[in-house]
């Protein structure tokens, strides 16, 4: 039978508001809170009530944030202490087994929600971890997780990027550096072969986009004979990656000058590569689309992996415009017969948006184009069933005939 007592301080829903949590939705918004008992304070622990009097499950208090408490467990009598943390973060990095190895010394070992840890991230780059917290109820145990992370075979440094904007809705101040142990003067990783730096303490994220495993390894596999335009190109990931597939030349375009200073490092770290057929040009990517139209350049294989442009739903219709317009003109550019691997990490654009952004692009190019693949994030990025809002990655590669 349901548990029906719930001593100290707790969270009471209104009638009808907790249908997620019984489909198994972590997030309690505001709205669905009837009111608060006690006195929790920010990151608290509290039993979630339903209008009912049943307990729900145990969540993390967020007294700043919209999100008002993230639900740590469904099952209302466990106990959410260190010891629940360290299991947690045990059965992370277990489900990742088989992706760490030589030739793959990078990856994702915690992906919050999804992993039953609410807003805690924690990638693997060789002997260091980098995490981040994002919420109240992550930070409130904080200690707890760096432990667990550092306790793992071969780690000498947890480097914490808790450095996000949400950080600031949640009531957090920002924190960026040594969490635990010393951190290496180089932190690398290893993919498919191929040696990377990561700027672990100012580089985007935690310091590369390990979601694009599997992407970086199908423009890999398509890249032979083409020339290559790598948009958006980052410490260059997709750069290195077409290189090593046989791209007869490969121009990549960022508008930071430090990121592409780490991507031309990363490309002579790979003396196998063929460094002669590399172009840099720090430029920003919508006026240099434009610019390489006006010039008649024309490419075989075009990779557009852009930033977040919606972080919400409420930004998707500026986000929409920013997307259409980078694919137009990438169809654009492309030969008969080339290639768009064109991709969003916008939530707030799902992937029926998404192809439908792509497909008034390639109507207003005056493409004849279809759709032969799709990208998602590797399986160290897993998007739970019941939590749709971490499927954010997604990507099209278009071929077009004319």
């Amino acid at each position: 039978m349901p548990a029906t007592r719930a001593a100290g301080p707790s969270l009471r829903l209104k009638h009808g508001r907790d249908r997620s949590l019984k489909l198994r939705h972590p997030w309690i918004f505001s709205g669905a809170v009837a009111g608060v008992d006690g006195a929790p304070a920010s990151g608290d622990t509290v039993p979630v009530i339903g209008d009912d009097g049943k307990l729900l499950g145990q969540a993390a208090y967020s007294p700043s944030s919209q999100i008002r408490a993230r639900v740590w467990t469904f099952d209302a009598l466990e106990c959410v202490d260190a010891a629940f943390f360290a299991r947690r973060v045990a059965m992370a990095i277990a489900a990742r087994d088989g992706m760490l190895d030589a030739d793959h010394t990078g990856c994702r070992l915690i992906h919050g929600e999804s992993d039953g840890l609410p807003g805690v991230i924690a990638d693997r780059y060789g002997e260091t971890i980098v995490m981040q917290l994002s919420s109240a109820g992550a930070e409130r145990w904080r200690d707890s997780i760096v432990e667990a992370l550092a306790a793992q075979p071969g780690v000498i440094c947890v480097y914490e990027r808790s450095d996000a904007d949400v950080r600031t809705i949640e009531g957090l101040a920002p924190r960026n550096g040594v969490a635990s142990g010393t951190l290496p003067d180089t932190v690398s990783l290893v993919e498919a072969g191929l040696r990377y730096e990561v700027d672990v303490a100012a580089g985007q994220k935690t310091g590369f986009y390990l979601d694009q495993r599997d992407s970086r390894a199908a423009v890999r596999a398509l890249a032979a004979g083409r020339e290559t335009l790598n948009m958006f190109c980052y410490t260059g990931g997709f750069t290195l990656a077409a290189l090593a597939g046989g791209a007869s030349r490969v121009l990549s375009v960022d508008s930071s000058s430090g990121a592409l200073a780490l991507a031309r490092a990363n490309l002579a770290r790979n003396a196998m590569l063929p460094a002669e057929r590399a172009e840099w040009r720090d430029a920003d990517a919508f006026a240099e689309l434009r610019k390489l139209r006006d010039a008649g350049a024309s490419f075989d294989l075009v990779v557009l992996d852009p930033p977040k442009f919606a972080p919400t739903a409420q930004h998707a219709e500026r986000a929409s415009r920013a997307y259409k317009d980078i694919n137009l003109w990438a169809l654009k550019l492309l030969r008969p017969g080339g290639l768009l691997a064109t991709f969003s990490c916008s939530s707030g654009v799902d992937a029926g948006l998404f192809r439908k952004i792509v497909g008034g692009a390639a109507l207003d190019a005056g493409a004849d184009a279809a759709v032969i693949g799709r990208f998602g994030p590797s399986a160290d990025h897993p998007a739970a069933l019941a939590f749709p809002e971490g499927d954010y990655l997604k990507g099209l590669l278009i071929r077009k005939s004319a």
